[in-house]
């Protein structure tokens, strides 16, 4: 009855889709299933954490991935939720139970080699366009930025004789970008195309030729359909190339305090996953080194 009344209000006090509701159902009567098969004598209502915590490890046993199991532990601790509400029962057997932790994928990332040929080798054109998109991409590259902060930049925010970038990120905390000398010829190189062929004042560095601010799907849909053009790499976005500009640094010796403080992370341990993807470098020192490699 416990598990109709659950269900029932799911359905008419919280309008949940009939896919939900049968998905909630299942859970619960596999959870019941299994606190069974420990005690036939066990019912919902004198379930503890303990047995909560042995059904996820089956559950991981038997092949749930971490995701499959948050989720039915979701729909647990939502039954018990309902059941406290109508005090049926006193505590939450879930309530102090946590979740497998999900593995965080490695970061996608372009290769030096193909980042070169796309910006050395790459025709984007001689307009205005092309110059401005060619210029996206190596600012991306260059300097890691987010695609909110490269849409966000003002003229103002460059500096170019002391050879600085001024981004804000998230939370409106501002910080400093250092470029060197060959962004600086192109970004100049850019301005004056621009200024040349947009009448008016721009709203922003990078802008559509009305001299109006570019939007997030406009650049997200140029850097994929350039990417294409060099790598086959599934996801192909503007955070692919701030990794890559990540994975680029720490190739070439760059501290991860430094990375960190580039990228504008608040915790060092964020910056920390871009190490997996240098391994690549470790075993081409190995190679070279290692008399038996």
């Amino acid at each position: 009855m416990l598990k109709e009344s659950f269900l029932e209000y799911l359905r008419f006090e919280k309008n949940y889709s009939e896919k939900t509701i049968v998905s909630y159902g299942t859970d619960l009567e596999k959870f019941e299933e299994y606190f069974r098969g420990v005690d036939e004598d066990l019912d919902f209502t004198k379930v503890d954490a303990d047995i909560v915590r042995g059904w996820m490890v089956s559950l991981m046993d038997d092949g749930y991935t971490a995701t499959s199991v948050n989720r039915k532990l979701s729909s647990l601790r939502s039954f018990y939720r309902y059941l406290l509400r109508k005090k049926v029962v006193a505590s939450d057997p879930v309530q102090k139970v946590q979740g497998p932790k999900k593995k965080k994928p490695l970061p996608v990332f372009v290769k030096e080699a193909d980042m070169n040929r796309l910006l050395d080798e790459t025709d984007f054109g001689e307009g205005f366009e092309g110059v401005r998109d060619r210029m996206i991409l190596e600012t991306f590259y260059a300097t890691g930025v987010r695609l909110s902060e490269l849409i966000g930049l003002k003229d103002a925010d460059v500096d170019f004789s002391a050879g600085l970038i001024k981004v804000t990120g998230k939370r409106n905390k501002q910080r400093l970008i250092p470029f060197g000398e060959e962004l600086k010829e192109d970004l100049q190189a850019y301005l004056s195309v621009r200024d040349e062929t947009v009448s008016g004042p721009c709203e922003a560095l990078f802008v559509r030729k009305n001299g109006k601010a570019l939007y997030s799907e406009m650049v997200y849909l140029l850097v994929k359909r350039n990417l294409a053009k060099v790598v086959t790499l599934k996801k192909k976005s503007p955070h692919v190339l701030r990794h890559s500009f990540a994975t680029s640094m720490l190739n070439n010796h760059a501290e991860l305090e430094s990375v960190k403080e580039l990228l504008g992370h608040e915790s060092l341990t964020t910056t920390e996953v871009y190490t997996h993807t240098t391994f690549e470098e470790l075993k081409k020192v190995y190679e070279q080194a290692h008399p038996r490699a």
